[in-house]
């Protein structure tokens, strides 16, 4: 977060801390100071003002090879068009209401989503989380610890390997399987997703993860062929 106002620092650093899928990593008043941080920290995402001594905030990100997102936090909207022009997420004029700042991060953080599963499957990154939405905030889960999910209607419960509590979340499978690396896990029927790892065998109809046994449908024969190693009916 960058600004040279005291007040409108002490706000971001107010609506940054009810958001659960931000950190905020640091707060700075001048521009020059928060480039090193950007750079060497890789930041994924910046607050920035336009209006500071020195250096502007589009002057700061015109400056920079690698750009992390920005979303402009100013009190001039006359700035708008040349925002936009170097493609910023989006552009708040204070005073900013928190309903307009959160709707503002969750479009950063589906931009951040998309660009995770594009690295991964061109190999540019390795993620080894995602976030689902629980009791009314953002949970990190790790792919590792999830052993399978099952579709329950609009909802989605996701069991853990670790044998901690499962937690419904209101997701599609659709959803779901665009968040998980297709490396490690494999949809086996419409309404179950389960962890290659966690496979333990498979027995004409059904895949076994341990002493649970899962319908295979009739769709994704294939795909579950093709992880013995086999293909054909």
């Amino acid at each position: 977060a960058i600004d040279d106002e005291d007040l409108a620092r002490e706000l971001l650093e107010d609506y940054i801390s009810k958001i659960s899928f931000l950190e905020l990593v640091s707060v700075h008043d001048n521009p020059l100071d928060a480039l090193t941080v950007v750079e060497e920290k890789k930041i994924d995402l910046v607050f920035l003002d336009i209006q500071m001594p020195e250096l502007s905030g589009l002057q700061l990100i015109e400056s920079m090879m690698q750009k992390p997102m920005f979303i402009l936090v100013t009190a001039y909207e006359k700035y708008a068009l040349e925002g936009y022009n170097l493609s910023v997420i989006d552009y708040l004029v204070k005073p900013v209401p928190f309903d307009r700042f959160l709707k503002a991060c969750n479009k950063a953080w589906e931009l951040h989503q998309l660009k995770t599963k594009q690295a991964m499957e061109t190999g540019e990154g390795v993620a080894d989380h995602f976030f689902v939405y629980v009791d009314y905030s953002h949970l990190k889960v790790m792919f590792d610890n999830v052993c399978y999910a099952e579709g329950l209607k609009d909802y989605l419960k996701i069991h853990f390997k670790d044998k901690s509590r499962p937690i419904v979340a209101r997701m599609t499978m659709k959803t779901l399987e665009d968040q998980l690396p297709s490396s490690q896990f494999l949809r086996i029927q419409k309404s179950f997703i389960v962890s290659k790892d966690a496979i333990t065998s498979v027995k004409k109809q059904s895949i076994f993860l341990g002493e649970i046994e899962l319908p295979v449908g009739e769709s994704y024969k294939e795909d579950v062929m093709q992880l013995l190693g086999k293909t054909g009916s």
